[in-house]
């Protein structure tokens, strides 16, 4: 079985800096692309960056210039550095991978149950 189990949250105030890991267990034969996305309360879950196997990167327009998604795939793992954060960045943070390979799937898709992140102003 697939687990993605993230670590890194927490407080900070504005300005400062978080990062946020997502580690991928399980008979993982390869993982796809693996993406950050967040849900605020009261709001939608949106993507806040994705990076391919290739390590192609996408950003959402509020990470761009603040966020970088990285990965490494040996140790099946993403990460998120975020830096001059700010109050509207709160939330819960989850990681996701997609195109997962295991013995049972060809193409799994997963999600770890989330990090909260609270940035005080």
């Amino acid at each position: 079985q697939v687990r993605l189990v993230e670590s890194g949250g927490g407080l900070v105030q504005a300005g400062g800096s978080l990062r946020l890991s997502c580690a991928a267990s399980g008979s993982i034969f390869s993982i796809g692309a693996m993406a950050w996305y967040r849900q605020a309360p009261g709001k939608q879950r949106e993507l806040v960056a994705v990076i391919t196997s290739g390590g192609s990167t996408n950003y959402a327009d509020s990470a761009k210039g603040r966020f970088t998604i990285s990965r490494d795939n040996a140790k099946k793992s993403v990460y998120l550095q975020m830096n001059n954060m700010k109050p509207e960045d709160t939330a819960v943070y989850l990681c996701n991978a997609q195109r997962v390979v295991t013995s049972l799937t060809t193409d799994g898709h997963y999600w770890g149950q989330g990090t909260q992140v609270t940035v005080s102003s």
